[in-house]
């Protein structure tokens, strides 16, 4: 999404600027003022950023020029992305004038993408906020449809919606390449042997060949759910009414994937651009929509609806794995179960730095023979604290390199990835050392993993998968350590 002007549109709502006294702002540059931003009146009467104060007078005496403050700008700009959440989790600003919006899976609130794109141009032109929103396939195709405007296509914009340098434009100008066909036309080697790397870049980044990452200012929330209202609500039932719809929803998809939360935040846009929120916690992972609603209506006292709600979101930002119980068999096995409730009612109203449990730690000094820990145990892997050192149940036909990123020289890994998969370590045990078989000598076939000692590590990932994996060397050696996956324990 683009904002044509974007700080002109801010300064001029302060009532200080009008048709025929358009505003700019300026910025003095070796001594000498310059505009920076100029409004839509400001075009109109021929004024464009780059021109000198003094050349602008000329030609519009009537300017009101205002110090360019690039500061309150961004801040605006982000406070501008804040309040676009509305329609997806995933806004990122774009300065000095545009915000990245990720609606991939976002067009359930509305019947489709455009009426979603209709919605928001009509809420920030409503706000005196003008724009040019386009939809693409790419974060560059986006972003030069924004700016070329309404009827156009990727292929036959200007090479100056592939956001390149204006040397690198005049550069491609002269050869005349006016537009992205023009560039397509010309073998790669040769514009990157006169222009370097960046205009072929640009390109395939506008046509999808090459992935672009945005630095989003929050991280990517895959568990999230979102209810939009025809007609803003306020009332203290009508809320706990959508957060019930939410919560189910929310819930449904976690015990699609053998998940539950320990986190949720739900967030509620009023319709003056004012998000308050409220959040939760678990001492375990849940999923019943009835008891989630439960903890977050508890906190609805302190949510104002002011003029109405407009949209309330639901996230769950912390989540574990959790496999359905089998009542029967288990019910009564697991005493923390049965204090869940009164831990969580807790922690919520209490905060969660209140509310522990002490438990023995070891030392011989007796103020620190005991800490405090959260207040239900986290349940471990049964492997963990195994003194039997058990095996995988798959062990592989031969150990697999990995790559892993591990503190040295002997911590287990935190994170690895095998065969294109990537895996974070949520919990690891070891390590148990095998040394090679040296007095085997040079009878058998010796691969070179087997040459070297090995430490064995048990480790479970995020989500739950166990591997066993070794560490082939020691550090300091001649020949830097490589790490193997060598079985699965299921």
């Amino acid at each position: 999404m683009w904002l044509p002007h974007w700080p002109i549109t801010r300064l001029s709502r302060n009532g200080s600027a009008s048709p025929d006294r358009p505003l700019v702002t300026i910025e003095a540059i070796r001594g000498v003022r310059h505009l920076v931003a100029v409004g839509e009146a400001g075009e109109a009467q021929g004024l464009a950023p780059g021109q000198t104060l003094t050349a602008a007078r000329a030609v519009c005496p009537a300017l009101v020029p205002v110090d360019a403050d690039p500061v309150a700008d961004e801040a605006a700009l982000g406070r501008l992305a804040a309040w676009c959440e509305r329609y997806t989790p995933m806004v990122a600003p774009d300065p000095p004038d545009g915000l990245w919006l990720d609606i991939t899976g976002c067009t359930a609130v509305f019947a489709s993408e455009a009426e979603l794109v209709g919605d928001l141009a009509a809420r920030l032109e409503r706000n005196g906020i003008p724009c040019r929103v386009a939809v693409g396939g790419t974060p560059g195709a986006a972003w030069a449809l924004a700016r070329a405007g309404e009827g156009a296509t990727l292929t036959d914009l200007p090479i100056t919606c592939l956001r390149l340098d204006a040397g690198v434009v005049t550069g491609l100008r002269r050869l005349g390449l006016r537009t992205v066909k023009d560039l397509v036309r010309i073998p790669r080697a040769q514009i990157t042997a006169r222009f370097g790397a960046m205009p072929v870049l640009r390109l395939d980044q506008a046509l999808g060949e090459v992935e672009e990452a945005i630095d989003w200012p929050r991280p990517p929330i895959e568990w999230h759910e979102r209810l939009a209202f025809a007609e803003p609500i306020g009332t203290p039932e009508d809320l706990a009414r959508a957060l019930a719809r939410l919560a189910e929803r929310l819930c449904v998809r976690l015990g699609e994937q053998d998940k539950g939360g320990q986190r949720f935040v739900a967030r509620f846009f009023r319709v003056d651009e004012v998000v308050p929120g409220i959040a939760v916690s678990t001492a375990l992972p849940v999923r019943d929509p009835a008891y989630l609603t439960k903890l977050l209506c508890e906190k609805l006292d302190t949510i104002d609806p002011g003029f109405g709600i407009e949209v309330i979101a639901l996230e769950a930002e912390v989540v574990a794995r959790l496999t359905a119980p089998q009542t029967q068999l288990m019910a009564g096995a697991d005493a923390s179960d049965g204090v869940a409730g009164v831990v969580d009612t807790l922690s919520n109203r209490l905060g969660a730095d209140r509310v522990s449990r002490v438990a023995p730690y070891e030392s011989h000094v007796p103020e620190r023979s005991v800490r405090r820990v959260p207040p239900l145990p986290v349940k471990q892997p049964s492997w963990v604290n195994d003194p039997a050192s058990p095996r995988p149940i798959r062990l592989l036909r031969r150990p697999e390199e990995i790559d892993v990123i591990a503190p040295i020289p002997d911590d287990p890994p935190i994170r690895f990835s095998w065969r294109g998969v990537a895996h974070r370590v949520r919990a690891a045990a070891g390590p148990e050392r095998i040394a090679s078989e040296w007095w085997l000598g040079k009878r058998t076939v010796r691969r070179p993993e087997t040459d070297l000692i090995r430490d064995y590590y048990r480790v479970e990932d995020s989500d739950g998968a166990r591997f066993w994996i070794f560490r082939a060397g020691l550090h300091g050696q001649e020949r830097m350590p490589r790490w193997y996956l060598h079985g699965l324990f299921g």
